[in-house]
Parts: structure tokens; C-alpha cells; sequence
């Protein structure tokens, strides 16, 4: 009797879904990457066309906002910082083996993904008001790093999970114990898997800074606004706000792409 069978496996590819950041512009995704240069080009352009042909108003407003886009970043610098420091707990927590730290962990994940980011940050800077004062900084960043860590803890996850078991086993068998194998083993190699997403996440989270500008916190929008209501050249000041957020994330985005090259290139050496 003849016997018939299939020996190949195909190895599954891991994906890791990304959030609502600005596109990655990728060497081996040419429309994307045109696209990019056509939207970064044609972004420099307005501005330059706006500055130079019609300085009054937007030569006044650029000259307004520069201290708004440096409260932006810090806000995003500081929110990722520690975000990354929750997402990197949060996605031990969600692949730990003791089932109440893993219970902690999914139910952290699944309260704060479930409230919008918004409602979060009233809830930290007027109800959590009532028992104690949080400056509005300082709600903006715990707001945008509590919200943001329950995302990168699925990334976390998802990234370490992505790791082949091999690789633990391998460390394991040379008397690494799980804290070694999972620092210098899987997170090492986890991070180029999760790098795309979490520079994804940033660009999200530098556009969401938008939202901070509720509490007071003078950021680029709030700065866009305070102008707007005392010129009422509102169509001119979100114009000039609209073109700057486009311009930083595109740069943004590129370094990131960057950064996901060079590190491909030094994992194949």
C-alpha cells in the first residue's frame, strides 16, 4: 500500500496589528513611501507658500506656537517613557503563570481599554481633584502613560509570544533561570518584532496630546486656540496647526522607519 503524505510546514507569520499612528513608510512598500514624500513635500511647501506670500497672519501665528510644540513633546516623551515602563509589566503580567498576577494584568488591560482616553483624563484632573490636587502636566502625562501601557502591554505580549519556545529552551538547558532568559534572550529579541508598533503608538499618542489642551496644558493646540479666540482667525490658525502636526509626524514616521532598518540590518549581520 502506497502511503502519501505532506512533510512541509509552513511556519506561521506573526502580525502584529497597529494602532491609529501614521503609517510606517517602508523600503519594500513603494506607494507608501511615495506617498510619504509627496505629503511631506507638499507640507513644507504650504508652509513655506503661507510664511512667505501671507505672513499676516501665519508668520504671527508660527511665531506664537513654537512654545506649545515643545510642551507637546514633552508630554509625549514623558507618556511613552512611562508607558513603555506599564507595557512591558503589564505584558509580563498578561503571559505569567500565577494566575492572579495575570488577573491583575488582563483586567488593568481591559478597564483602561475600555474608557475613552478623554474620560480619563477628566477623571484623574477634576474627580480624582476631589481627594488630591494633580497638577494639569502632570494629570496630561499620567492620563496618556496609564492609557497608552494597556496597549503596549498587548504589544509586549505580543511580541515576546512571537519568540520561537526554542529559544527559551535552548537557555534554559544552558542554566539560565526565566528572569535571565526572558532579559537577555527573548526581550532582546522581541524588540525588533515590537519596535514598529510601539513607534506607532508614540505618533498616536503625540497626536492625542491634542486632547490635553482641555485641562490648561499649554500644548500646540491649546496655544492654536488661545490665538484663534483672541484674532478669530480660526480657519488661518488650524490651518498653520494642522500643517505643523502633519510635518512632525511625517518626520516622525521616517525615523521610526529608520530605526526599523538599521536594526533589521544589524539582526542579519
Amino acid at each position: 500500500m502506497k502511503h502519501q503524505g505532506k512533510c512541509a510546514v509552513e511556519e506561521p507569520q506573526i502580525i502584529i496589528d497597529v494602532g491609529d499612528g501614521a503609517a510606517i513608510p517602508k523600503p519594500s512598500d513603494k506607494g507608501l513611501v511615495s506617498a510619504w514624500r509627496l505629503s511631506f513635500a507638499g507640507a513644507l511647501l504650504v508652509l513655506g507658500y503661507l510664511l512667505v506670500f501671507h505672513p499676516d497672519p501665519y508668520l504671527r501665528i508660527f511665531k506664537f506656537i513654537p512654545d506649545g510644540i515643545l510642551i507637546t513633546f514633552q508630554v509625549t516623551v514623558c507618556s511613552i517613557a512611562l508607558a513603555l515602563v506599564f507595557g512591558l509589566i503589564t505584558g509580563l503580567g498578561r503571559i505569567s503563570r500565577n494566575k492572579y498576577v495575570n488577573l491583575v494584568a488582563s483586567t488593568y488591560v481591559e478597564i483602561v481599554r475600555g474608557v475613552p482616553l478623554l474620560v480619563q483624563l477628566f477623571y484623574i484632573y477634576y474627580a480624582l481633584g476631589r481627594i488630591v490636587h494633580v497638577p494639569d502636566l502632570l494629570a496630561a502625562v499620567l492620563s496618556m502613560s496609564v492609557c497608552y501601557g494597556a496597549y503596549m502591554g498587548e504589544v509586549f505580549r505580543a511580541g515576546i509570544l512571537a519568540i520561537p519556545t526554542g529559544q527559551t529552551e535552548a537557555a534554559r538547558s544552558l542554566g539560565f533561570s526565566r528572569t535571565q532568559t526572558m532579559y537577555y534572550v527573548v526581550l532582546p529579541q522581541a524588540w525588533r518584532t515590537i519596535l514598529p508598533p510601539v513607534g506607532n503608538e508614540f505618533i498616536a499618542l503625540l497626536k492625542d496630546t491634542s486632547l490635553v489642551s482641555i485641562l490648561g496644558v499649554a500644548d500646540l493646540l491649546r496655544r492654536g486656540r488661545e490665538f484663534a479666540s483672541e484674532s478669530f482667525l480660526y480657519f488661518e490658525t488650524f490651518t498653520m496647526v494642522a500643517v505643523v502636526y502633519l510635518i512632525i509626524t511625517l518626520v516622525l514616521s521616517k525615523l521610526v522607519s529608520i530605526m526599523e532598518e538599521r536594526l533589521s540590518h544589524h539582526v542579519k549581520r
